[in-house]
């Protein structure tokens, strides 16, 4: 072990930070007194803690994240959390069973005292997050790492999760770009000959990471000969490696969390975090955890979702496209009073919508936490008429969210960084947030963040179409490990193919007559649509086959699956 003034680290971490540095982190000064140790160049083997195997291929540098104190925490997590995971993810399907029975979404009865208490707050914003007024989402490919770093906006969320992909080469070849931008080791020559290298750090977007949500394994790590969870390997590969050198700086670690359905998963979490801030020997409540609000039994349970994670938390985001896809998986079995239209026709302006945002923006200040708002997915185009209708779109967007009080927002690629900043700083000015504006005239029901009947707008075969042309079309990316497609000048990543194929499923199963044409959705129909989709498509409709399978699979079938990724992961290598 090496000790720090004031903590002790493992040896095995402490040789990642530099010999000599000293640093502030909430009062507390440390300072490393030992030699970093030194490693072989020329290795390649993972050393493996008892208990874990690995079954991916070890590619080169892959023991620089596959680390003995990486691989010793996945097992400390697995053993410690995964029974509790898996129960969690058997509460979601009774759930999903109580509302096909006729139940219905509610504020809880049983945590209402702490709602009602006033005098909790989450942990005051962290450095390197406070200031938060436009945020960078995107994969973490080596060229996308260095262009959201240098992009100017305040946070980059380097997605672990819908704009990547599971293969195995991604899950670790991921950490290890995020390992190298945080060294300054990173840079990229394009086939163009164009070369990418860091900007000066006071410059740099802060790193926040995304890892997988619940319900994905991770199949290529074993631990006692059982997969693990998608979100601690991750999570541990994380924190572990670049983590422990953020630290260093800091400025982190720092986290997204996905699709969390309740305050137990939340509570899974935040025991997560303590159980590896122990192990790393760093101070508790050093990590920091921004949840995003993206499915519909999260939007009842916001408040407890920040007392769960409150010495950890970092505020909550408005996942719009993954919600949206919540919705519909909810109640995909009540008919047409969970019916939404179109998937461009409902606006974050249709009232649940709106009683969603607003919610989250009064919770969030209320408790003394960020509140960010949702994406922006458009890209710039070549067709200056295209660039002016989405930008138009994006500042009426990042308008209204600036105006109800979020703290920032998300955008999706470099080109609308400048946009959303110079319309939050309208409001903001020289303040990092407006988190003081706790929004006390919002008065949201749960019969208001139900109202999905109120959303005006049709289903047209034109939205049919459109659906299953992004899903196949995404799909088809996907299984070839890319996570962030444009299509249709838009930046599509797993939400919106979730939406695309649950919108078809839900249309289907419930004989929708489609507005423009006047056909009724059947299973031959959207074959039929599908089978002239793909041959619209570039390339041989051969190369679509295996999206076109994995898209019939999860939009027709009789049963509907819970996550398109889930199958789409077990036809990966």
């Amino acid at each position: 072990m090496v000790c720090l003034r004031g903590v002790v680290v493992r040896s095995d971490v402490a040789r990642v930070i530099p010999r000599v540095l000293v640093f502030h982190w909430k009062d507390i000064f440390f300072h490393i007194v030992e030699e970093p140790a030194s490693r072989n160049e020329e290795s390649v083997d993972v050393e493996t803690p008892d208990g874990i195997e690995i079954t991916g291929e070890i590619g080169e540098r892959y023991e620089e994240v596959l680390t003995p104190s990486a691989l010793e925490l996945i097992v400390r997590l697995h053993r410690e959390l995964a029974d509790r995971r898996l129960e969690l993810l058997e509460a979601r399907e009774a759930r999903v069973q109580e509302l096909a029975d006729g139940g219905t979404l509610r504020f809880l009865e049983e945590t209402r005292h702490l709602r009602e208490d006033p005098t909790w707050r989450v942990a005051d914003p962290a450095p390197g997050i406070v200031d938060r007024r436009v945020e960078i989402t995107g994969p973490t490919d080596r060229k996308m790492t260095i262009n959201a770093l240098n992009s100017g906006a305040k946070v980059w969320l380097a997605d672990q999760e819908d704009a990547n992909t599971p293969r195995w080469a991604n899950v670790v070849g991921g950490q290890l770009n995020l390992l190298d931008a945080i060294n300054r080791t990173i840079d990229f020559t394009a086939e163009n000959g164009k070369a990418y290298a860091l900007r000066p750090d006071d410059e740099l977007a802060t790193i926040v990471m995304r890892p997988r949500g619940w319900h994905l394994p991770e199949k290529h790590v074993l631990v006692d000969g059982r997969e693990t969870s998608g979100s601690l390997v991750d999570f541990a590969l994380y924190v572990a490696t670049a983590g422990i050198r953020q630290f260093a700086k800091g400025l982190g670690p720092y986290f997204y969390l996905p699709k969390l359905e309740s305050h137990l998963e939340a509570r899974l979490w935040n025991d997560a975090f303590v159980l590896a801030q122990e192990y790393l020997g760093i101070p508790q409540g050093t990590i920091r955890a921004t949840v995003l609000i993206e499915t519909y039994p999260a939007a009842f349970e916001m408040e407890e979702i920040l007392y769960e994670l409150r010495d950890h938390s970092a505020g909550l985001n408005a996942g719009r496209w993954d919600f949206m896809f919540s919705v519909i998986k909810s109640f995909r079995t009540r008919g047409t009073q969970f019916m939404l239209p179109d998937r461009n026709a409902v606006t974050m302006t249709v009232p649940f919508m709106r009683a969603y945002t607003e919610l989250l923006v009064k919770t969030c200040h209320k408790r003394g936490a960020h509140a960010i708002g949702g994406m922006a997915a458009f890209i710039p185009s070549k067709d200056e008429a295209v660039n002016t209708t989405a930008f138009a779109k994006v500042r009426d967007d990042k308008t209204r969210e600036a105006r109800d009080g979020f703290d920032g927002s998300w955008v999706a690629h470099p080109g609308m960084v400048e946009l959303c900043k110079e319309v939050f700083t309208d409001v903001l000015g020289e303040r990092p947030h407006q988190i003081a504006r706790t929004r006390d005239d919002v008065e949201v029901t749960a019969g208001q963040l139900l109202d999905v009947a109120a959303t005006p707008g049709d289903v047209t075969e034109a939205g049919l179409r459109n659906n299953v042309s992004v899903a196949i079309q995404y799909l088809r990316h996907w299984l070839d490990g890319l996570g962030a497609v444009a299509i249709f000048d838009l930046m599509e990543d797993a939400a919106t193919a979730e939406i695309s194929r649950s919108q078809v499923w839900q249309w289907l199963h419930n004989d929708v007559t489609l507005a423009d044409t006047g056909r009724t959705v059947t299973k031959d129909l959207v074959q039929e649509i599908v089978a002239e989709e793909i041959a619209q498509l570039p390339g041989d409709p051969a190369d679509y086959e295996e999206a076109k399978q994995t898209f019939l699979e999860v939009a027709v079938a009789d049963d509907y699956a819970d996550f398109l990724t889930l199958p789409a992961y077990r036809r990966m290598p």
